[in-house]
C-alpha cells in the first residue's frame, strides 16, 4: 500500500469545503450540539479559515492517495491558540467510507506528522468527540495523548 499526500487540486477545494462543512457540523449535533449551533459553528470555522474559498497561509489540505487512488482528504495548520511555528493541529481528517479501516488514515497522519516535523514543528494537537471511538482508538495507538477533557451532562426538565 503506497499512500501519500498530494495537495487537493483547485477544482476540487470548493466540493471539499462543503462536504468538510457538512461533516463538521453533523459531527458537533451527534456530539449533542443543536442543529442550529453545530451549522453556524462549522460555517464560522469555515469562514475563518477559508476566506474567499482559499486556505489561511500555513494551512494545508491535501488528498490522500493510496496507490493512485483518493482515499480521502487532511488539512492541517498552525494550532489554533498557539500559532508559533512549533504547535500545528489537524483540523480535519477524513478518509471516504468506502476506503475506511485499511490503515489510511494512520499513513495520512503519520505523512502529516512527517509535514510538520519538516516545517519546524515540534507538536501535532486534534480534538476528537468523545462518541468516536474508532478514531480515538487511532490516535491512541499513534501516540497522541490526552490533553484535556469536556464533559456535559443532559439535564431532564423539572417533573
Amino acid at each position: 500500500m503506497a499512500v501519500e499526500l498530494t495537495p487537493m487540486p483547485d477544482d476540487r477545494l470548493e466540493e471539499w469545503l462543503a462536504e468538510s462543512l457538512e461533516n463538521y457540523s453533523a459531527s458537533r449535533e451527534a456530539a449533542g450540539d443543536s442543529p442550529e449551533w453545530a451549522r453556524a459553528h462549522a460555517e464560522r470555522s469555515m469562514l475563518t479559515y477559508f476566506p474567499d474559498s482559499r486556505p489561511l497561509e500555513g494551512h494545508f489540505v491535501w488528498d490522500v492517495v493510496a496507490d493512485g487512488v483518493r482515499v480521502g482528504a487532511l488539512w492541517i495548520g498552525p494550532h489554533p491558540q498557539n500559532p508559533d511555528g512549533k504547535s500545528w493541529w489537524v483540523y480535519d481528517i477524513e478518509i471516504d467510507e468506502e476506503h475506511r479501516r485499511r490503515g489510511y488514515a494512520r499513513a495520512a497522519l503519520q505523512l502529516g506528522e512527517d509535514e510538520v516535523r519538516r516545517l519546524g514543528g515540534t507538536t501535532l494537537g486534534l480534538n476528537v468527540f468523545g462518541y468516536n471511538t474508532d478514531a480515538r482508538n487511532l490516535y491512541d495507538s499513534l501516540g497522541y495523548e490526552v490533553h484535556s477533557v469536556q464533559m456535559r451532562k443532559r439535564l431532564l426538565p423539572p417533573i
